[in-house]
C-alpha cells in the first residue's frame, strides 16, 4: 500500500530519529508499505525541494518560506501559500504514485484544499491523528475569543479538516468524547483512540547515573524530578517556577528543567537570579542527552495550563514510561492522563496551581521512595501494553483489512 504522510514538522526529514511520528511511519515500511513523507524545508536552510529515498521510505522536502522562528508577516503568507506549495512538489515528484492512504496530523487545517484534492484524485482514504484541538485551545489560552472572526474562520476551517477525515484516530477516550460532543455532524464509528505511541529500543550508551549525580553535584539522599519537553504557554510555566521557588531551599529533592520553547526565557530569567542549588536548566539537547537525565530521575513531571477545557495528553510521557520512572502531573481537570496515569499505579496528579497539593504528593512521594520503581516498572509495561508502534499501527491498518 502506498501511504503519504503530510506535516508542517521538519523533525520528519531525519527518518532515523526519535519521535511518535517517525517511529510510526517505520512501523509502516517495516510492514512492507511504500511510505512517502511531504514535509518543509524553510528557506533558512538554503536547500532547494528535494526527493530522498531510503529503502521504501520517500521523503519529498519542500522549499517554503520561514514558518518557524520567524516574524509575524513572512510566517503569515508561509503558512498561506505551504499548501500551494506542497501540491506543486506533489505534483512534480510523485506524478505516478497513486495514493492508498492519506494521514496527517494536527494542526493541518492550511492543508484541506490539498486533502480534499488528493482524496478526490485517488479515492483515498484519509486518516486525521489528532493532536491539537486547535482553534479552542487557543480561546482556553487568551489568544483570541469565541466571538473573533479569527475563531470563526478557523472553526470553520476544523469542521472542513473532519469532514474530510475518514478516520480520526484521538489521543485518549476523553478527547473522543469531546470531539463528537463539539461536532455532533461527525458519525461515531469515525472516531476512534488511536494514541500517541513510540518503537520501543534497546536504550544504549546512556550516561550513568552515578556520573550525572557527580557532574550537578547533586546529594545521594535527594530524590531527582525531571521536566523535559516544551515550554510554551500551553504547558503552564508560571505554576511550575512556583514549585521551583517554593522547594528551592529543600536538600532532600533535586529538580532538572530540561528542553526549550516560547516560555524559556521566564525560566532562564527565573534561574539566573534566585541561582538555586537544587536545581539545574539545561536547554534544548539531543536526545541521547535528555534520554541520560530522564533515566537518571526518579519521577518524571508534566505540566499542563489550568484553563484548558480540551483534553490534552502530552507525548513527553512515553518517554518518562519508557525509561520506567513515575509521573506527578500538574495539569487541568479536563484531560485524562492524570487519571489513567492514577488507575493504573504509575502516576498522581493534581490540579494545576494548588501549589499546596502539589507539594503534598511531591512530599508524599519523597517518604514512598521504595515504591517509585514499583510504580516505574507498572508504567512501563502499560506502555508496552497501550503506546507502541505495532498498537497504532493495527489500529490504523484495521480500516484496510
Amino acid at each position: 500500500m502506498n501511504v503519504l504522510f503530510l506535516t508542517l514538522s521538519q523533525v520528519i526529514s531525519d527518518i532515523s530519529s526519535r519521535g511518535i511520528y517517525p517511529d510510526l511511519l517505520r512501523k509502516f515500511a517495516r510492514e512492507g508499505h511504500n511510505v512517502y513523507i511531504v514535509c518543509p524545508f524553510e528557506r533558512r536552510f538554503k536547500k532547494a525541494t528535494c526527493l530522498s529515498v531510503i529503502g521504501n521510505i520517500h521523503i519529498l522536502a519542500v522549499k517554503t518560506l520561514n514558518i518557524t522562528k520567524t516574524n509575524i508577516v513572512e510566517k503569515g503568507i508561509g503558512t498561506i501559500i505551504i499548501e500551494y506549495q506542497f501540491r506543486k512538489a506533489i505534483k512534480k515528484y510523485l506524478p505516478a504514485v497513486n495514493i492508498e492512504l492519506l494521514l496527517y496530523s494536527t494542526p493541518p487545517i492550511t492543508f484541506n484544499s490539498l486533502i480534499r484534492y488528493l482524496k478526490r484524485k485517488y479515492s483515498t482514504r484519509t486518516y486525521l491523528l489528532l493532536k491539537d484541538i486547535f482553534p479552542q485551545n487557543a480561546v482556553d489560552l487568551g489568544m483570541f475569543c469565541r466571538r473573533s472572526i479569527i475563531y470563526r474562520y478557523f472553526r470553520r476551517k476544523e469542521r472542513e479538516l473532519y469532514s474530510l477525515s475518514d478516520n480520526i484516530g484521538c489521543m485518549s477516550p476523553a478527547n473522543v468524547d469531546f470531539i463528537l460532543k463539539e461536532n455532533p455532524f461527525i458519525p461515531k464509528e469515525s472516531v476512534e483512540v488511536c494514541p500517541n505511541s513510540i518503537e520501543i529500543q534497546q536504550i544504549s550508551e546512556l550516561q550513568g547515573k552515578g556520573d550525572i549525580i557527580s557532574k550537578y553535584s547533586i546529594s545521594k539522599d535527594a530524590l531527582i524530578f525531571i521536566y523535559s519537553g516544551n515550554m510554551g504557554k500551553p504547558q503552564g510555566i508560571d505554576f511550575l517556577l512556583e514549585v521551583l521557588a517554593s522547594n528551592r531551599n529543600r536538600k532532600d529533592v533535586y529538580f532538572f528543567i530540561v528542553g526549550g520553547g516560547t516560555e524559556y526565557y521566564k525560566l532562564d530569567k527565573w534561574f539566573r537570579l534566585a541561582k538555586p542549588s537544587n536545581a539545574t536548566l539545561i536547554p534544548n539537547v539531543i536526545k541521547k542527552v535528555s534520554d541520560s537525565l530522564i533515566a537518571a530521575s526518579e519521577v518524571g513531571l508534566i505540566f499542563l495550563d489550568r484553563r484548558f477545557t480540551i483534553p490534552n495528553y502530552p507525548s513527553r510521557l512515553l518517554s518518562y514510561l519508557e525509561m520506567r520512572i513515575p509521573v506527578l502531573m500538574a495539569i487541568d481537570k479536563t484531560t485524562d492522563i492524570g487519571k489513567i496515569a492514577q488507575e493504573n499505579g504509575y502516576g498522581f496528579w493534581v490540579e494545576s496551581g494548588n501549589l499546596e497539593a502539589f507539594n503534598k504528593t511531591l512530599n508524599y512521594m519523597i517518604e514512598k521512595r521504595e515504591e517509585l520503581a514499583i510504580m516505574g516498572e507498572r508504567g512501563y509495561q502499560y506502555l508496552l501494553e497501550n503506546y507502541t508502534v505495532d498498537k497504532a499501527y493495527k489500529i490504523i491498518i484495521s480500516h484496510f483489512i
